[in-house]
């Protein structure tokens, strides 16, 4: 469309010092006569463009009509780049990178950013991802069989709000119209997701802003500390699931995660995560969790049998 070429060529104008008709021709595939037109018609919405003449002749933009570069350093816009790239990435958003084109016409060297985000580019549930930032956009209701903690699985149609990035996954944040209230939803737990054609007012709802983990006091005797004992082979694997954990390493290779200030609760989650390391994993204290996982083990032996 004329329009979107017109506005992608003001951006190309102000990221460059000068353009010639040739090569904007050939990036838009049209005729240097189009481009003529194109020209005129961005000096008539009252930006100037200046004409150069010459071998290495072209169009610009007058210096100081450009953004003042103060107003952003290099590390906010490379800063900025870096996780609209991202972002880019996983929803596949032709805006995101239109906007990492305008940041970049404030700083030049911001267009090779010294680190790289992934939030997820690879994630199987890529598709909900993208099903559900369509449906928040749109303001659609999206309908969807929900798998909780407890492995329960209920049918649910829910208002989205938004979308949170926290714990290394995806949640959907919305009015759950079951429960009559708001409730968080980790993507992959989400089965058969549909986007109804039904609409519903955003303005309504408030957007739920995360600022981190929330620590709440709980009852001396709620509370213990867990210390499991990972072989060599298996510490890279351990490193990687128990981020933030307590470590220290033993003089056979051997490495403890400590797991201080943990609810009784967490012996719902980690006696199946300490299994999954097989014999490269060992609970040293306290004695109730090895006493759970002692009791799955035999709950498993006779699920299979004699061997």
């Amino acid at each position: 469309m004329k329009l979107e070429r017109i506005i992608s060529m003001i951006y190309m104008l102000l990221n460059h010092e000068i353009l010639s008709a040739s090569a904007l021709a050939e990036k838009y595939n049209v005729s240097q006569r189009t481009i003529y037109r194109d020209i005129e018609t961005i000096c008539a919405a009252g930006i100037p463009v200046v004409s150069y003449q010459g071998a290495n002749g072209g169009y610009g933009i007058m210096e100081e009509y450009k953004m003042d570069k103060s107003l952003l350093g290099s590390y906010d816009v490379s800063s900025l780049v870096t996780l609209l790239r991202s972002m880019s990435t996983v929803f596949e958003d032709e805006k995101a990178e239109e906007t990492i084109h305008k940041l970049q016409t404030v700083h030049q060297e911001a267009r090779k950013p010294s680190m790289s985000l992934d939030i997820g580019s690879w994630r199987p549930y890529n598709e909900t991802l993208r099903m559900i930032h369509d449906a928040l956009r749109r303001q659609l209701v999206v309908k969807f069989e929900y798998v909780s903690t407890k492995g329960e699985r209920m049918k649910r149609v829910v208002e989205p709000v938004n979308l949170l990035y926290k714990y290394d996954s995806w949640y959907l944040y919305g009015y759950c119209r079951l429960r009559n209230d708001y409730r968080e939803f980790k993507l992959p737990r989400i089965v058969s997701l549909n986007v109804t054609g039904e609409h519903f007012q955003h303005h309504r709802h408030e957007p739920k802003i995360e600022s981190g983990r929330r620590s709440s006091a709980l009852p001396v005797e709620d509370v213990l500390d867990i210390v499991l004992r990972i072989a060599p082979s298996a510490m890279a694997r351990a490193l990687d699931f128990f981020v933030g954990a307590e470590k220290r390493f033993g003089e056979d290779g051997s490495l403890d995660i400590i797991l201080t200030n943990q609810h009784r609760s967490s012996l719902r989650w980690l006696v199946p995560i300490v299994l999954s390391f097989g014999e490269d994993a060992e609970v040293i204290e306290p004695p109730e969790i090895r006493k759970a996982v002692k009791e799955q083990l035999k709950k498993m032996l006779e699920k299979y049998g004699e061997v």
